[in-house]
């Protein structure tokens, strides 16, 4: 039996909320149950503190560990996670949505580097990053300007945590996605990840779709995320 396994994106908590309503409309169509992976570098799970990146990518494949087959689906920095983490042999597949293929010794921060706009972010004494110089409203137009729900907007920025600087500054030492098959969601729209980067790394993946989306489609537009995982189960 297949699992999905969602890992979100950097400087965010409580994956099982941002990946809801695309788990409950799979469950609905198919029957396929799915989890969120707790990531520590974000204080999730049982290793908080200073887990970065290995933390990260061991706490997925523990959780690949329990499984006989498994569908990988990770949003922006979760495609660093996959890539170290998901090299496996329950894994059977990889969904990546405006998210990295890092090759074998590229840290997220490398990835990052050469975007025009990149996100603000602030160092804490305490060797982590948070976002900075947004407000409620600055943010939910950069990342959800195709959502116009504004309780889900609230409920994201509620969400919003600090992150271990070893999450972006670790170089990977797999590519988990070098030999297995992959689908790439590009999201046209968005306004956090450049297009072109996007681009990039879809190349590396082996099917690629274009959304018409922002940053987060899994909450704008879930029933079209649904679909293309969907279209995995069935493949």
């Amino acid at each position: 039996m297949v699992e999905i396994l969602f890992v979100h994106g950097a400087l965010v908590r409580d994956g099982a909320w941002w990946w809801q309503r695309v788990a409950e409309r799979i469950y609905e169509r198919t029957a396929t149950v799915s989890r969120s992976i707790e990531l520590p570098s974000c204080g999730e799970g049982a290793m908080p503190g200073a887990a970065g990146l290995v933390e990260d990518a061991q706490a997925l494949h523990a959780a690949l560990d329990d499984l006989d087959g498994a569908i990988v689906v990770g949003h922006s920095y979760g495609g660093t996670v996959i890539a170290e983490g998901a090299d496996h042999p329950a894994t059977r597949y990889l969904v990546y949505i405006t998210s990295y293929l890092p090759d074998v010794g590229q840290s997220q921060a490398e990835i990052m580097s050469g975007e025009q706009d990149p996100v603000e972010v602030a160092l804490s004494d305490d060797g982590t990053v948070r976002l900075t110089g947004y407000t409620p409203s600055s943010f939910g137009d950069r990342f959800f300007q195709d959502m116009a729900d504004e309780e889900s907007r609230a409920e994201a920025w509620n969400r919003l945590t600090a992150q271990s600087v070893a999450a972006f500054g670790t170089p990977t030492t797999r590519a988990a996605w070098r030999g297995r098959p992959s689908t790439y969601l590009v999201c046209t729209e968005d306004r956090s990840t450049s297009l072109a980067l996007q681009r990039f790394h879809a190349s590396r993946s082996t099917r690629s779709i274009d959304l018409a989306a922002g940053h987060h489609p899994f909450l704008s537009h879930p029933d079209l995320v649904a679909e293309e995982i969907i279209r995995v189960l069935g493949d």
